[in-house]
């Protein structure tokens, strides 16, 4: 089997913006400072999410 495709790809030749020219950069959530409420809440939910998917069908069973 032939690769057709073309290989017009090179190192250091890509179409993404500049990562340092932009005023509002993007920050990922483990960077991102959070709460003592926010950590509250996390936990909250996922307490009903576990409750849903293991406590309903023990219930039902």
């Amino acid at each position: 089997m032939e690769d057709t495709h073309g290989d017009d790809h090179h190192p250091g030749d890509h179409d993404h913006g500049d990562h340092e020219s932009s005023g509002d950069e993007r920050v990922t959530s483990p960077m991102q400072e959070f709460s003592t409420s926010q950590v509250g809440i996390g936990l909250a939910v996922l307490a009903v999410g576990l409750v849903v998917t293991f406590g309903l069908p023990l219930l039902a069973a």
